[in-house]
């Protein structure tokens, strides 16, 4: 049975989204992801499956809801504090990027519907990329690792901004928690998807952490 992670964050103190913002998003919304997952793989041949080899496998119902489980999860250590990005992952957006924060904002933006806007690296190409998604849709499934995502549903912005996404985006980018991204960014090139299986298994068991900082 899968349970639903803590915040690795106070809900009274963040900078990007409120406390009722998170009563909703995580105690209901990210709270029903998990119980739904929960309840469609009993009797399957998920039941007892890791998280991650379900996003990988499924398909449906049952990738729907375990793919937002992940992409809530890796959305909450994305905010959860405001930090610095390191040296490497900046030396290597000016490379691969050089005008992130207006083109990642602009995905974020434009994305029609609910989904998501991804930072990723794409191990084939040895690549950072910006990417959208929409719905319960993840990178992971295509091979790409996240190393930074914006929620962009509606239910993650409209308790505090109301229909005002740009407002919402523009607080999130100047509160990224970079030190999170940056590891991400440090281990995507050297484990491939191996570096999420690994983040995956933290929260959820599975796999050791393949750096043993607790980071992924």
């Amino acid at each position: 049975m899968f349970e639903l992670r803590k915040l690795p964050f106070d809900p009274k103190a963040n900078a990007v989204v409120s406390e009722e913002t998170c009563s909703y998003h995580h105690g209901k919304h990210h709270q029903t992801y998990v119980n739904n997952l929960n309840n469609l793989i009993k009797g399957t041949e998920f039941e007892g499956a890791s998280l991650f080899d379900i996003l990988v496998k499924s398909s449906g119902g049952v990738f729907n809801n375990a793919a937002q489980v992940y992409n809530h999860d890796f959305y909450w250590d994305c905010i959860a504090k405001k930090s610095q990005m390191s040296d490497e992952l900046k030396a290597r957006l000016e490379k691969d990027i050089p005008n992130f924060k207006e083109e990642f904002l602009k995905a974020a933006t434009t994305l029609f519907g609910s989904g998501w806007a991804w930072l990723v690296y794409n191990p084939k190409e040895d690549k950072l990329q910006i990417v959208q998604t929409s719905n319960a849709q993840t990178p992971v499934t295509d091979g790409l690792v996240p190393l930074l995502v914006a929620d962009v549903w509606e239910h993650a912005y409209y308790v505090d901004h109301r229909n005002a996404r740009p407002a919402y985006l523009e607080k999130l980018f100047e509160n990224i928690n970079w030190d999170f991204v940056s590891s991400a960014y440090e281990w995507a090139p050297k484990e491939g998807l191996n570096s999420v299986k690994f983040y995956v298994s933290e929260l959820h068991g599975g796999a050791k952490s393949c750096c043993g900082c607790g980071c992924h």
